[in-house]
């Protein structure tokens, strides 16, 4: 299933934990696993602390403080700082699925690494497992 998820400013952390629990719903899997992909090169997907926005803004200053806007980079787009975080966070994430619900710790989250934005990404979410039986 496609998702589209909206960023709001050049770098944010977008919590997508909320859609990918309501693709895991409508699926109807109920113990397996869910792969949120992003199949973009200048915006990733991770698993981090969900209750304390201070650590989205850590993890892009430390972002920022390992990448930085090096004027060496060959890349003509001026967006090479955004591929290299990409990498450094992944395009995929797993997450079990247990009693239809994600299975994540008490304080993660799942979320979209917007590195180039504002813009709209995709997020695929595919999910794999026993389907519910309802009877």
């Amino acid at each position: 299933m496609e998702l589209s998820v909206r960023s709001a400013a050049r770098e944010e952390f977008v919590d997508v934990t909320e859609r990918v629990g309501e693709v895991v719903r409508e699926l109807g899997v109920r113990e397996g696993f869910v792969l949120v992909y992003v199949p973009h090169t200048t915006a990733g997907v991770t698993i981090n602390e969900g209750a304390d926005p201070d650590v989205r803004r850590d993890m892009l200053a430390a972002l920022a403080r390992i990448v930085h806007d090096d004027p060496s980079f060959l890349h003509a787009e001026g967006n090479s700082p955004a591929h290299v975080k990409t990498s450094l966070m992944g395009s995929s994430v797993i997450v079990p699925v247990g009693g239809g619900r994600l299975r994540l710790g008490r304080w993660q989250s799942v979320y979209l690494c917007e590195f180039d934005g504002p813009r709209t990404r995709s997020m695929w979410v595919s999910a794999g497992g026993s389907p519910s039986r309802a009877k």
